[in-house]
């Protein structure tokens, strides 16, 4: 479920090394399969174990994941990366906003996921997105961009080079094309 590197598992013995007996980490997700959705991870003390938690062993230590959070944290990672600026924790959890689907679920549910789990979380540093809206009979997805990406004076490019050629890479034989359907119109809310 969670895959904790060696580097982070150190850490977090080291840190918890300074907490009261039986205390383990807890590995979360507010707001699961929505596009709020936040990771996090905190101490959990021994008496905040709840029956329904799903345990995971470490050396050292446990990482507890609730049970709603469970399935949004299909894949996820933790690692410690340290460079001259100091140390820094990642998790990286791609299911978080949607849960996985399966290789063999409806084409449109698959390039949903893709478009949630990884062009919307590329987009968002512009404060953009986009929307599935339709999947065409002849394999054309059909898409709405919002936010900073409406308006953008780089959505053509974005479109083309970006979110349609990782998309017909993904699912090649079934998607024919993207094709933008919003009516762009520039001002403050367009990325610059």
């Amino acid at each position: 479920m969670i895959a904790i590197s060696e580097t982070a598992q150190q850490h977090f013995a080291k840190l918890l090394a300074d907490q009261p007996e039986g205390t383990n980490i807890r590995v979360f997700v507010i707001n699961p399969g929505t596009p709020g959705a936040e990771c996090g991870v905190s101490y959990c003390p021994a008496d905040a174990v709840e029956d329904t938690d799903i345990t995971i062993e470490y050396s050292g230590f446990n990482a507890l994941v609730d049970e709603q959070s469970a399935p949004f944290l299909e894949e996820a990672s933790i690692d410690l990366q340290t460079d001259q600026m100091g140390s820094q924790l990642t998790l990286k959890a791609p299911n978080a906003k949607m849960r996985k689907v399966e290789d063999d679920a409806p084409l449109i549910d698959r390039i949903n996921y893709v478009i949630q789990a990884e062009i919307n979380p590329q987009l968002a540093s512009h404060n953009g997105n986009i929307s599935l809206m339709e999947l065409t009979a002849d394999g054309v997805a059909v898409i709405q961009f919002g936010g900073g990406c409406n308006g953008c004076s780089m959505v053509d490019v974005t479109l083309k080079n970006g979110i349609e050629k990782q998309l017909l890479e993904q699912f090649p034989g079934e998607l024919t094309g993207v094709r933008d359907i919003t009516e762009h119109q520039h001002g403050d809310h367009s990325y610059q």
